[in-house]
């Protein structure tokens, strides 16, 4: 079955669709960085790189995608004018880009369909022939007589995904067509982060306001963490971290907040104790799926980016310390993610860039759990 994938980003979604038997034949992205990695991951792909908006662009899109039967057409548009942390601006033009996506639909006719977005989708309201209307209600007058439609709220640890998070799904089905796309069951087991990076050895973070020579000191087996975390994947990286950071985090128990230490609470440079929420300077949980990935996922104080660490003894003090005093690797950040292990990212994307990619991607797995209702059909 052939798929058009619209906003594809890197191709996250996509990443276990060839595997059964889905082909994307068509992809656009709008960045040019973004739809180059694309290519480089999936070189059987015609990407159109450009802004849907563009009719050029969006010719060039139904050009090529007319070269096959289109029986997929997969969108992801941007999320981020319907946040529940935004102002959800009705006149925020990107809330509009699905419109673009409804065109193509119409223009393509794939016998299914597929958006992908935050729940906020479901009560953003856009500027809509010069009155403020909710997206659904717009898709329903759109494609109602062409597509039977079902808008759904899911969590993404409910299908397999060793992560919570909260996404909406919109499942279109052409009328005349007998398999209807619905989601699939509820899976029994949940997978929890123990299940997802349990095996994997400790990672000793990089300390990069000291001298290697006083880092060593600190993590004696530094060195040879390092090659063993390198051995499993190229993006199981130690990430980098400053020293107070390090020992605040070191000082405190899987699945607490630093804030909560007696001795060893988030401090700065001169210091004064550090304000924050109390889920950042926070470690996750072995024992449930891992809280939701953010974009931004790179430091200490981020929101649920700490490993969980385990329990590793005392310090010279006589204090309990733990293991993994840091956030997660690439490669930790990929398994959380359901992004299987054999994915080939170019080595040559920078760390911080493709933290941010995966911060914002749609579960692989999740995709394919969707996928794998329709396929054969």
């Amino acid at each position: 079955m052939n798929v058009v994938s619209l906003f594809a980003n890197i191709g996250i979604g996509e990443a276990y669709l060839d595997s059964l038997g889905f082909s994307v034949v068509v992809a656009n992205e709008l960045e040019p960085k973004r739809a180059d990695i694309y290519k480089q991951i999936y070189p059987n792909t015609e990407m159109i790189c450009g802004d849907i908006t563009d009719k050029k662009v969006y010719s060039s899109i139904v050009k090529a995608a007319s070269k096959h039967k289109i029986d997929v057409l997969m969108a992801t548009p941007p999320c981020q004018g319907m946040s529940t942390a935004g102002k959800q601006d009705k006149y925020d033009q990107r809330n509009g880009l699905f419109l673009h996506a409804v065109d193509l639909i119409k223009d393509l006719k794939p016998d299914y369909f597929i958006f992908e977005n935050v729940p906020g989708f479901m009560t953003t309201s856009i500027i809509y022939n010069g009155q403020p209307r909710l997206i659904p209600e717009i898709l329903k007058d759109l494609l109602k007589t062409t597509y039977s439609m079902s808008f759904n709220i899911v969590d993404t640890q409910d299908y397999g995904v060793p992560q919570s998070r909260t996404r909406m799904i919109l499942l279109g089905t052409r009328r005349r067509v007998a398999h209807k796309w619905v989601m699939p069951d509820k899976e029994t087991k949940v997978n929890t982060l123990e299940d997802a990076i349990g095996h994997l050895p400790i990672v000793d973070p990089y300390i990069y306001d000291i001298s290697e020579e006083e880092m060593y000191k600190f993590f004696p087996k530094y060195k040879e963490r390092e090659e063993a975390a390198l051995k499993i994947s190229p993006w199981h990286i130690p990430p980098r971290h400053i020293l107070r950071q390090v020992i605040t985090m070191q000082h405190t128990p899987t699945g607490c907040s630093a804030f909560d230490n007696e001795i060893y609470k988030p401090r700065k440079k001169n210091g004064e104790i550090v304000r924050g929420f109390h889920n950042t300077y926070s470690r996750q949980r072995w024992d449930t799926p891992a809280y939701t990935i953010a974009m931004s996922n790179n430091q200490i104080s981020t929101q649920n980016s700490v490993h969980p660490g385990r329990y590793i003894g005392k310090d010279a003090n006589g204090d309990d310390i733990y293991s993994d005093p840091r956030v997660f690797t690439i490669y930790e950040l990929m398994r959380i993610m359901s992004i299987p292990d054999n994915w080939a990212i170019p080595t040559t994307v920078s760390k911080q860039y493709l933290r941010h990619i995966i911060g914002e991607g749609v579960p692989s797995l999740l995709i394919s759990k969707l996928f794998s209702q329709i396929r054969n059909v």
